[in-house]
């Protein structure tokens, strides 16, 4: 057994399909009594912020009727932009907000948490998320900001949500395309976990079990349409995109909370820098860049791609992966989601400086350059 540090966290993780307008009346009335705030609109009712965009506000009507919220902020964007934090941060210190309820992907929860790192009040500003995809921002304390269309990115522990409520329920109306890239997504976080410079056995065991989860739940999501509700399925016959969403939900939290404890991998610094500096969407960025990231590393890290091709089911991780991502019918090309390839030389520059000292092998401007060309074709990622 090598020496290693494992860093735990302080956060409350509720799980409940169907319950997520319960349990967070529940931790709101007990947030409010354990304040004791002074100006809160009535006893045990602390002043209490959404965010969430237009469309999952209308979407998680239900489970947000049973709170009375001050300020309702829908200026939610992609990659928190300077701008949005600074809009939300005027009208939270405005309004007096004493905790944070976000409800949505790694967009909302990553706003909320910018604005919890800001904040001056001695206690911090509290989250409680309620996701609704499989983006696992939830599960970590790793914020990010976009300003002058660089993303910089950080740990604090003041910016993890204290509260998760995870109900399958409200993901049923996610888009089949983006259920398929968000979860993608998440089991990236549990294989840049296994090679992370914080990586230790106790994370690389969580991670294989968030990678097998979402794995096996993968199928299951994408075999039926987006945009379903609860009484669909009764009628139709597929209680198994539930049950698949409830795995999925637990294998995003394993995932990200494996890769909260090691850090930020080769993998994440790529989609970072395509993120930030070109704007690309998270998710379908995530999931088309990870095969290639992996098939880097993997020569290199055999034990990291026995626990993944374990995971998977498979012999191969790099094979695993790919069949896994062709039969959802996942995203495969950076050019499809509006990289240019005459953007490549310039990506690459970006990125050759942000990759891990702890990274399986060392990563030349060549490698970068040829994992990016095949990413932007969505040609078959290359072993060197």
């Amino acid at each position: 057994m090598p020496d290693f540090e494992y860093r735990t966290q302080p956060q409350r993780v509720l799980f409940g399909t169907g319950r997520a307008g319960e349990l967070l009346t529940t931790v709101l009335a007990e947030l409010g009594d354990r304040a004791a705030i002074p100006h809160a609109s009535a006893p045990g009712a602390p002043r209490v912020m959404v965010i969430a965009t237009r469309r999952e506000l209308e979407r998680s009507a239900a489970a947000l009727a049973g709170i009375r919220a001050v300020l309702m902020f829908d200026e939610v964007v992609q990659h928190v932009s300077a701008e949005s934090a600074e809009r939300a941060q005027r009208a939270a210190e405005t309004a007096g907000i004493d905790v944070i309820v976000a409800v949505g992907g790694g967009s909302a929860i990553g706003l909320a948490k910018i604005l919890a790192r800001r904040s001056q009040r001695p206690r911090g500003l509290p989250i409680v998320a309620v996701p609704t995809t499989y983006s696992g921002s939830e599960a970590t304390a790793v914020w990010g900001l976009l300003e002058n269309g660089v993303k910089t990115t950080g740990f604090d522990p003041r910016v993890l949500p204290g509260t998760v409520i995870y109900d399958a329920a409200l993901t049923l109306s996610l888009p089949r395309e983006l259920s398929v890239s968000s979860a993608l997504n998440a089991l990236a976080h549990g294989v840049d976990a296994l090679w992370a410079p914080g990586a230790n056995p106790v994370s690389a065991l969580i991670a294989a079990e968030g990678i097998r989860l979402v794995a096996r739940a993968l199928p299951r999501i994408a075999a039926s349409d987006g945009d379903i509700s609860e009484s669909d399925l009764v009628r139709r016959g597929i209680q198994g995109a539930l049950s698949g969403r409830v795995d999925a939900l637990y294998g995003a939290y394993l995932s990200a909370s494996a890769f909260s404890s090691a850090g930020s991998g080769l993998h994440h610094k790529v989609c970072h820098v395509l993120g930030g500096a070109f704007g690309l969407p998270h998710a379908q960025t995530h999931a088309i860049v990870l095969p290639h990231v992996l098939a880097l590393n993997v020569p290199a890290a055999p034990v990291a791609e026995a626990q993944i091709a374990r995971a998977l089911g498979t012999r191969s991780a790099v094979a695993g992966l790919l069949a896994l991502r062709d039969s959802v019918q996942g995203p495969t090309a950076l050019r499809d989601v509006g990289f240019r390839e005459s953007d490549i030389p310039r990506a690459a520059a970006l990125i050759l400086p942000a990759v891990p000292a702890s990274n399986p092998r060392t990563v030349t401007p060549d490698d970068l350059t040829l994992l990016l060309r095949n990413a932007w074709a969505g040609t078959a990622p290359l072993q060197p």
